[in-house]
């Protein structure tokens, strides 16, 4: 099954904008409202260099902007900045070599242990 940015022809058929992923999450978080529920956003990783072909000028810009978005729109109803703590500190656009599974895309066992540890605790109470 091939989706939105992958390689292939859905990488070309189908492009997902910023526009499109902050409209995505404002229904999420109105479901998540709607039911009483507090809703959580989490930022999109760094995926420079990665080996399945999502990294391009188009990508890094929509993942650039929603992660904006998600910091400062004050919509969601907390943040988890997955990004600021995998990131790589000399080149933002990577994730940090420590974290990287080998594709540049998906994190290891290390990189999901540090966005756990980003998670606020206050949240879970």
């Amino acid at each position: 099954m091939e989706h939105p940015g992958s390689p292939g022809p859905a990488r070309i058929a189908v492009r997902v904008s910023a526009a499109d992923l902050v409209d995505a999450h404002r229904q999420l978080i109105a479901r998540a409202h709607e039911r009483g529920l507090k809703a959580y956003g989490g930022t999109i990783l760094p995926f420079k260099g990665d080996t399945l072909g999502f990294c391009s000028p188009a990508n890094e810009a929509a993942r650039t902007t929603f992660n904006h978005w998600l910091r400062t729109s004050g919509e969601y109803d907390g943040v988890i900045d997955f990004d600021k703590a995998l990131r790589d500190p000399s080149d933002p656009q990577r994730l940090q070599a420590r974290y990287d599974s080998g594709d540049h895309l998906h994190p290891n066992d290390a990189g999901a242990e540090a966005m756990a540890e980003a998670v606020p605790l206050k949240i879970l109470r």
